[in-house]
Order: structure tokens, then C-alpha cells, then sequence
């Protein structure tokens, strides 16, 4: 077994997910804590214009795997290709984010390759033995983890980690892939354009059961100032106000964000499990006793719908809009 690194990056349609860089990092951090070679792997169809990119973040090689069969994400098809790479490169450790697409290629990596998976992970330690800090028990508790068995796969969390660029020769590879007939197609996309994607939005302002019906123009106006990606608790996705997508917890999506602002969100313990590794969270609720602020790194008691419109014009202020 080699000492190498592969990251599996993740584009969608011609564009790398954030996630890619974050992966591609902390895979050039892991490679010099074992004196290996990082090794970047671009699937898709028509993606070698993009290859070129992944270089500025230290990758030493860089496999195109480009045929039509990997146009869309399909789990089979991916699954072999990515499984016929790492037979093939024989890594040490495999890196990729815990996207929705990176959590169902790395289970499956793991399941086929009979390999150690670590899902979700929001830091890896690199000087001595190699180990993660995942979330256990629906974000209640971090746990160091040590993988045993070869490849090791590490899967981690979106925004949870720094991108780093790095000099590397970025030398690039074009191989001939057979993904094979896959069992599955794809019937139709939805993708939302122009909108932020939750799990890589740098700033996330949620509404949650105290806004009380499906007007959420007051927290579109403070993340619209923000910059900001729109999320929802669980009660308002179930109450019809957000649609699914926009939902944050332990049974939506998992964000770690610069900032976090809750409003008229509770606090319930799921909802935390989604959230819990924002850098910094501020809450506002009009009922102090609410079990958010005992997350908050900030609080604000009061109507949301009186205190958000003052937050969004002072921030215009300071932005000089």
C-alpha cells in the first residue's frame, strides 16, 4: 500500500462544489503528514477543462475520468469507476465532502471495498496517528476517531474545514473509465438557480414556528443585506412555510456557517444537531427560556418581526447601502 492520497472532487454542471476544495486541502494536509503524493479525481462528462483548477491547491495528479455515462450522478456508476481508481492507485486514505452525493458515494466505497468510513467529519488531526472528530449522538458529543483497515475513507463536513491553496504540479491524466450500464437514470433535476446552497453558505439566516405562517420576507431582507442563504426548522418545513430544501437539522441539512441567526426558532435538540458547529450563532426569540440560547453566542429577546427589520437596516447602514 501506497502512502498516497486520493480526493474525489464534486462538480455540477462544469462547476466544482466547495466542498471539492475543502476535500482537495485537507487531502494535501494528510498527504505530507504521511510523505505521500495527493492524487485529485474529476468525474463527469466534458470535465477536462475543469481539471486545471484543482492544481492551485496542491495536488500532484490529477485523473480525469470523462465519458458520457458519468454525466449525471449516478450511484453505480460512480461507485465503480471511483472503486476501479483506488484498486488501480492503491491510496492510503480517501478524502471527499459529505455532500448529499458524497455521503452515498462513500458509503457504498466503503460497503464494496470492505474499507473504514468516517462520515461527517469536522476536523482530522494529522501530526502522530492519523484520526477525525466526527459528531455522535445527534451533535451531543465529539468523538476522536481512529480508522482501522486500508483505504480510509474520510468524508467531511461541508464548511467545516479551512481551503488552503498550495503550489502542486497539477499534472493531468485522462483515463479510459468503462462506468458500465447503469441500473438507475436520471428522470428530472431541480436545481434552484441563483439561490445559495445551505450546507456552503458562509451565513444562514433561519426562521423557525415563531414566524408564523409563510411570509418570510423579513428574514429574505436580512440575508439578501448578508449575503446569506435562507434556511427553516423543521416545524415550518412540516407547516408547509419552506419547502424541504431549506430545512436544517438532524433529519434536513447539516451547516457549519460563519453565522448562524435563529429566529422564532426553539431550539429543539434536532434542530441543534444541524446547526451545532456554526462558528458563531445568534438568536433571536421572544421567549428567553427558549433552549437556543443556551447556544447562542448572542441573543436578542424580542419580536422577531420588530427587532429583524432594524438588524437589516443598520447592517445597510454599515455597508453604506
Amino acid at each position: 500500500m501506497s502512502q498516497n492520497v486520493l480526493a474525489i472532487s464534486e462538480q455540477l454542471d462544469g462547476v466544482f462544489r466547495k466542498a471539492t476544495f475543502e476535500a482537495v486541502s485537507q487531502g494535501r494536509r494528510i498527504a505530507d503528514s504521511l510523505g505521500g503524493s495527493l492524487i485529485t479525481v474529476v468525474l463527469g462528462s466534458g470535465v477536462g477543462e475543469l481539471a486545471p483548477e484543482l492544481a492551485k491547491y496542491g495536488t500532484d495528479r490529477i485523473l480525469v475520468a470523462d465519458h458520457e455515462g458519468l454525466a449525471d450522478y449516478l450511484t453505480d456508476s460512480y461507485t465503480k469507476v471511483v472503486a476501479d481508481i483506488i484498486a488501480k492507485e492503491d491510496p492510503a486514505v480517501v478524502v471527499l465532502g459529505a455532500t448529499s452525493q458524497g455521503k452515498d458515494l462513500s458509503a457504498r466505497l466503503a460497503a464494496r471495498l470492505n474499507a473504514p468510513l468516517a462520515m461527517d467529519c469536522v476536523a482530522i488531526q494529522t501530526e502522530g496517528e492519523l484520526a477525525v472528530t466526527r459528531p455522535m449522538y445527534g451533535g451531543k458529543s465529539l468523538a476522536d476517531v481512529v480508522l482501522e483497515g486500508n483505504p480510509k475513507i474520510i468524508a467531511i463536513r461541508p464548511n467545516a474545514m479551512s481551503i488552503i491553496e498550495a503550489d502542486g504540479p497539477g499534472n493531468i491524466e485522462t483515463l479510459d473509465v468503462d462506468p458500465g450500464a447503469s441500473a438507475l437514470k436520471v428522470i428530472d433535476k431541480k436545481l434552484e438557480t441563483g439561490k445559495i446552497e445551505l450546507t456552503e453558505a458562509d451565513i444562514i439566516v433561519s426562521g423557525g414556528r415563531g414566524m408564523g405562517g409563510s411570509d418570510y420576507s423579513v428574514i429574505e431582507a436580512l440575508a439578501e443585506t448578508l449575503g446569506a442563504a435562507v434556511g427553516a426548522s423543521r416545524s415550518a418545513v412540516d407547516e408547509g412555510w419552506r419547502p424541504h430544501s431549506d430545512q436544517v437539522g438532524q433529519t434536513g441539512k447539516v451547516v457549519s456557517p460563519n453565522l448562524y441567526v435563529a429566529c422564532g426558532i426553539s431550539g429543539a435538540i434536532q434542530h441543534l444537531a444541524g446547526m451545532g458547529t456554526s462558528k458563531v450563532v445568534v438568536a433571536i426569540n421572544n421567549d428567553e427560556e427558549a433552549p437556543i440560547f443556551t447556544k447562542a453566542d448572542y441573543g436578542i429577546v424580542g419580536d422577531l418581526f420588530e427587532v429583524v427589520p432594524v438588524l437589516t437596516e443598520e447592517i445597510k447602514k454599515l455597508k453604506g447601502e
